[in-house]
């Protein structure tokens, strides 16, 4: 239990997506009791009047902003307006009506993406905007840099104390699983599974496996962004990962492991691989007393084990 929850009001917006569900799990956990949740069915946050009229009227003193359009290169390739239009309105909406309404703290995720392409590795935060983004994202990217700078000129300008994090590449429970539209952990995961049950040979993952990515549990996150949210001065700019990567076939072979699938791991060199190297330098983050907890194959192990309970009880997520 942390006292620092009693008697503040938390709006978690995106509360059914995966990293919006972590961040109600571990408000529970520290003893939050007053936390507010709204489906899209009750706030549209692309409506900027109901969004406004919302947060003037909950008495809220904190917001984490992880309502987002997210997917993984397909789906980022293949819609960026859609990327841009949607994450630009709800990041708006929500950030000038907490500054309009006197919120003492929000929280805005962002996404590792942000950064250059070829940033330098590990990428510190004042990589931004200091090269090219990859192609794949860069509409998703350009929304999410647009949020950050909004919170930094609004925490400039009038003092609002907002929050600016930089997760790095997620996954665990409540994640999205359709095959053209999820990252490229729940999409192996999947993938193996399905596999070892229809008894095929072999498993092909999209391009050389030769990237490297970083791997943060979702659970470790909530943690990393509630810890944010308790500074007196928190930075304005934050990576939250765990500083070490892995290649995508070295993910693979784990994934295949943790899944039982005993086929062959091919790769196809003619699809694309994006960013080459995405590893994030976490010295800030650490300076501020937080570290992740969650050892990779360790959480590959829980994350597999939720994926069979979701599927079991018919609430996996394949949008």
């Amino acid at each position: 239990m942390n006292k620092f929850w009693n008697d503040k009001t938390v709006f978690v917006s995106g509360h059914r997506g995966m990293v919006g569900s972590a961040i109600c799990r571990e408000l529970e956990r520290q003893g939050a009791d007053d936390v507010l949740v709204l489906g899209r069915e009750t706030l549209d946050l692309g409506d900027t009047l109901a969004v406004r009229e919302f947060v003037g009227g909950a008495g809220i003193d904190r917001i984490y902003l992880a309502a987002a359009k997210v997917g993984g290169i397909h789906a980022n390739d293949t819609y960026p307006a859609e990327f841009l239009y949607e994450n630009l309105m709800i990041q708006n909406n929500v950030v000038h009506a907490a500054h309009v309404a006197g919120v003492s703290r929000l929280l805005f995720l962002g996404s590792s993406c942000i950064y250059p392409k070829l940033a330098p590795q590990p990428i510190a935060e004042d990589s931004l905007l200091s090269g090219p983004l990859e192609p794949t994202n860069e509409a998703y990217a350009i929304a999410k840099i647009a949020g950050i700078k909004m919170c930094d000129y609004y925490r400039e300008q009038y003092g609002c104390n907002y929050i600016s994090a930089m997760p790095t590449n997620l996954y665990g429970p409540g994640d999205n699983y359709h095959p053209q539209h999820s990252h490229v952990l729940p999409a192996l995961l999947k993938r193996f599974h399905d596999a070892k049950n229809n008894g095929d040979e072999s498993v092909t993952i999209w391009g050389t496996g030769s990237p490297r990515r970083e791997f943060l549990h979702v659970d470790d996150l909530a943690d990393g962004l509630l810890h944010l949210c308790t500074l007196e001065n928190p930075p304005d700019l934050v990576n939250v990962g765990t500083g070490s990567d892995v290649t995508i076939l070295e993910l693979a072979t784990m994934v295949a492991k943790v899944v039982g699938y005993a086929g062959q791991i091919k790769t196809d060199p003619d699809k694309p691989d994006g960013t080459p190297v995405k590893r994030t330098d976490m010295t800030l983050m650490h300076s501020t007393g937080w570290t992740a907890k969650t050892d990779l194959e360790a959480g590959l192990k829980r994350t597999y084990e939720s994926f069979l309970a979701e599927t079991g009880q018919g609430v996996l997520r394949e949008v």
